[in-house]
């Protein structure tokens, strides 16, 4: 067995403990959960920085976008870029750690910033689950925004998202959007 083979083995075991021990234990109950959540919320956002590059979204809608991935601020920050998914409009999205928490800001064509944080993982980090947080240019929270976002992360060149809309005291799935790396 190569070297790189046993640091892949391990690191594998290493998420996969990280998500068993989260999975067993409530946010808060025990003194190592925060840490293990951290952790996975640290191997997410490197997901999300490996997504570096050019992509092809296709929406359930029927509509395609070209998407770019860029790490910025001394790969503090990782910006998606979505031009198209609204004719003519450019779309950004932005994914960060503050502290051990994964957030996200989605800033919209519809005018406002929800942010978002990251509440599971599944999969070893594979599959992060966005909640709404707050909000710019929200005056209240029935105003229409985006609401949630699953990132699942399949392989390296493919990445599914989907994301709700909540309004009017209601929350539905809007799309579901799958991403290809562009060779």
């Amino acid at each position: 067995m190569t070297r790189s083979m046993r640091t892949g083995i391990a690191g594998a075991g290493l998420v996969l403990g990280l998500a068993t021990a989260l999975a067993r234990t409530p946010p808060g109950a025990e003194s190592g959960a925060g840490d293990a959540r951290a952790a996975l919320a640290r191997v997410a956002f490197d997901r999300f920085r490996a997504l570096e590059g050019s992509w092809e979204g296709r929406s359930t809608k029927g509509w395609t976008e070209d998407v770019s991935f860029r790490t910025i601020a001394g790969g503090s920050a990782v910006v998606e870029t979505s031009f198209d998914a609204h004719p003519g409009e450019t779309m950004l999205t932005v994914v960060h750690m503050d502290g051990a928490d994964l957030t996200l800001t989605h800033y919209c064509v519809a005018k406002n910033q929800p942010r978002m944080r990251a509440t599971a993982f599944g999969d070893g980090g594979r599959t992060v689950t966005f909640e709404f947080a707050g909000g710019g240019n929200l005056a209240d929270r029935n105003r229409g925004h985006m609401d949630g976002a699953v990132f699942r992360f399949e392989d390296a060149d493919h990445v599914v998202a989907r994301w709700s809309w909540y309004e009017n005291g209601s929350e539905r799935w809007m799309e579901e959007i799958r991403m290809v790396r562009k060779r």
